[in-house]
């Protein structure tokens, strides 16, 4: 059955986050189109888009790759999520209101209810996307009224890089894992809801520092 662009590219982007390809693999278009019902053109033309955000590394005459991973590009796309992060959500703290309180509330009850039960059960791998899906939608919310489009595309486009890194390079999500940073976002929607600057962005240097490592 045919898959429609847009669905193909949102799955490709979504495997590209969660390491559903090793890094360094080879995209091949004649092989992925056997997956996705469509002609090698256009997934060349959807991993040439995902190149323009970084997921996929393009190289004339070597085609298309999975980046590698690395922790000094984990450190420098940590270091500017971190930046974009504190001052979107600075500016949504004074912009915006009651809306924006109700909806990042909410995208916070889904993502630490689906952290308990992966701590629960000890398992990620059955539910990596739905928690990556659940971290994303919180924290872009959190920037979501900062009111410059410019920084919440970026942002968009750091975090899934950020992702993809990520987990390639952390091996172990245990329990232990998930509890601290349950503890972590909860800090960041209390300070964020008390209009705490200050601790906020301190909150979410905090949650993110661990990415952050010597090479």
């Amino acid at each position: 059955m045919r898959v429609d662009t847009p669905d193909i590219y949102a799955d490709l982007q979504k495997k590209l986050m969660n390491a559903a390809f090793r890094p360094g693999e080879k995209l091949k278009p004649a092989t992925l189109q056997g997956t996705y019902g469509c002609s090698p053109n256009t997934i060349r033309e959807i991993l040439l888009r995902l190149s323009n955000i970084g997921l996929v590394e393009f190289e004339s005459q070597r085609g298309f790759r999975v980046p590698k991973a690395s922790q000094s590009v984990c450190n420098d796309i940590t270091q500017f999520r971190i930046m974009l992060e504190q001052e979107g959500a600075s500016a949504s703290m004074r912009l915006g209101g009651l809306k924006w309180e109700a909806d990042l509330a909410a995208a916070h009850h889904a993502l630490v209810h689906i952290e308990r039960e992966i701590a629960r059960e000890g398992e990620l791998h059955s539910y990596i996307e739905l928690w990556s899906e659940a971290e994303r939608n919180f924290h872009e919310t959190l920037i979501s009224a900062c009111g410059s489009e410019i920084l919440r595309k970026t942002y968009a486009s750091v975090y899934l890089r950020f992702r993809q890194q990520m987990v390639n390079l952390q091996r172990e999500f245990g329990a232990s894992y998930f509890h601290t940073i349950i503890t972590e976002h909860q800090v960041i929607l209390d300070t964020a809801l008390a209009r705490d600057e200050a601790g906020m962005r301190f909150a979410i240097y905090d949650h993110l520092k661990r990415n952050i490592r010597e090479t």
